[in-house]
C-alpha cells in the first residue's frame, strides 16, 4: 500500500499510547495492522482491558491481509524520513519500507495470536463535540491518583444524561469536575451510572481527539466504554470500586468570593513556590483588605512573600495551600481567563470556579 508518511506517524503516535514497554507477553509490543482494499487499520492493546483501533486515511491498495508490526522501530523509522510519500510492501516474513532514496526490511509475525480489539458498533451512544471533551479531559484528568488503594480515585468520573456530561476527578485533596453540553442518540439508557474511566484510557482519549474537529460517540456498558473519535475507536474496561459522592465536597454556602484573573495568579502562585520544600510545602493564602498576600517559608530554603491585588472586604482570612494544587488548576485554564475563589473559613475547601462550568476544590493544609 501507498500512504502519507505523517498520516501513518501520528497513527502510530496515538496507539503506541496503550502499547506497554514491559510486558511478559512480548507480542502485545506489537500494531496489528489489517489491510483492506482502500483502508488500512491499526490496533493496539495493553492486555489489561484497554484497546485501540485507528483507521489510517487516503491509503491506496487493492490489497488484504494482517500481520504485526514492532511498534517502536516503525515509529523511530518515521520519524527520521522527509519525503511524504510512503510504500509499504509486506509478506508473511517481513514488511519493506520505502519513502524518497530510503528503505528498510523488518521482520514481522503472524496477527493470529494477537488479541482482537472490538468496533464502536452501539446504536445507542451519547454525542459529545470533540473540543468539548477536549476541555473537559484536561481539565479533570490530571487530578487522578494513580497510586491510590482505593481504585476508583485512579480514574474519571463520567455522569451523562440526555443533554449534559460530566467529568470528575480526585486523589482525595483535590476534586476537579467540569460539565458540557451532549446528546444522546438511540433509546437504550446507559447500563451504568457512575462509570469510571481508568487513567490510561483517558489518556488515550485525549491523545486520540489531537486537534479533531467534530464529533465524539461515547457508549458505556456495564463493565466497559467505548469511545469512538474521527477513525479511532478506544475500548476500556471500567475502574471497579465506586467513585466517591463529590457533590458533598463542594462547599454550598459561600462567604466570600474573590475575583480574580489567571495570568497574574497564576504568576504569583508560581513566585510563591520558589522557597518551599518537599517538607514544608504550604503557602498561606492571607486575604484582608483589596490583597492577597501568598507567603512561604521553608527551613534552609528561605521565606518569601508575594502581594497582589484583589477585590475582597471583610476581616482578615488566612489559609494554607499547596501551591502545586493550585498551579495545576490555573495551567490548563487561558492566561486571559477571569475566574473567581469562593471561601467559607479557615478550615473549609476552597473553591476555583470559571464562566465555563469549571469547578475545582481544594483542601486546605493544617496551619503550624
Amino acid at each position: 500500500f501507498t500512504c502519507s508518511r505523517s498520516a501513518l506517524a501520528a497513527a502510530f503516535q496515538v496507539v503506541s499510547g496503550v502499547i506497554p514497554s514491559r510486558t511478559p507477553r512480548e507480542i502485545l509490543k506489537n500494531t496489528r495492522l489489517e489491510v483492506r482494499p482502500g483502508e488500512i487499520t491499526l490496533s493496539g492493546t495493553d492486555g489489561d482491558g484497554i484497546g485501540i483501533r485507528y483507521g489510517v486515511p487516503n491509503v491506496e491498495t487493492n490489497s488484504a491481509g494482517e500481520v504485526l508490526l514492532p511498534t517502536a522501530r516503525i515509529i523511530s523509522i518515521l520519524r527520521e524520513l522527509t519525503d511524504e510519500v510512503l510504500e509499504i510492501e509486506i509478506n508473511s516474513n517481513s514488511a519493506n519500507i520505502k519513502s524518497g532514496f530510503s528503505e528498510f526490511n523488518l521482520s514481522v509475525e503472524e496477527a493470529a495470536d494477537f488479541p482482537p480489539i472490538a468496533a464502536f458498533e452501539d446504536d445507542s451512544y451519547f454525542v459529545v463535540a470533540a473540543d468539548t471533551l477536549r476541555k473537559m479531559t484536561k481539565r479533570t484528568l490530571f487530578a487522578t491518583d494513580t497510586e491510590s488503594s482505593r481504585y476508583a480515585l485512579g480514574g474519571v468520573l463520567l455522569q451523562a444524561a440526555a443533554d449534559s456530561i460530566t467529568l470528575a476527578a480526585t486523589d482525595g485533596r483535590r476534586l476537579a469536575v467540569m460539565s458540557g453540553s451532549c446528546t444522546q442518540v438511540g433509546t437504550e439508557p446507559s447500563q451504568n451510572s457512575q462509570p469510571v474511566i481508568p487513567q490510561k484510557a483517558m489518556n488515550l482519549i485525549e491523545r486520540s481527539l489531537g486537534d479533531a474537529s467534530g464529533e465524539v460517540h461515547i457508549a458505556v456498558h456495564a463493565n466497559d466504554v467505548a469511545v469512538r473519535v474521527g477513525t479511532a475507536t478506544i475500548i476500556s474496561q471500567l475502574v471497579q470500586g465506586r467513585f466517591p459522592d463529590y457533590q458533598k465536597v463542594i462547599p454550598k454556602e459561600i462567604q466570600h468570593t474573590v475575583d480574580l484573573v489567571t495570568s497574574p495568579f497564576y504568576s504569583a502562585i508560581r513566585q510563591a513556590q520558589v522557597v518551599t520544600s518537599e517538607e514544608s510545602r504550604g503557602v498561606d493564602f492571607e486575604f484582608t483588605e483589596g490583597q492577597l498576600c501568598l507567603s512561604s517559608k521553608a527551613a534552609d530554603v528561605g521565606q518569601s512573600k508575594i502581594a497582589m491585588p484583589i477585590s475582597f472586604a471583610g476581616p482578615k482570612l488566612v489559609l494554607r495551600f499547596d501551591p502545586r494544587y493550585v498551579a495545576d488548576f490555573l495551567r490548563v485554564l487561558d492566561g486571559t481567563m477571569a475566574l473567581r475563589f469562593d471561601l467559607v473559613n479557615e478550615q473549609s475547601p476552597g473553591v476555583l470556579r470559571t464562566d465555563d462550568g469549571y469547578i475545582y476544590v481544594i483542601m486546605p493544609l493544617a496551619r503550624e
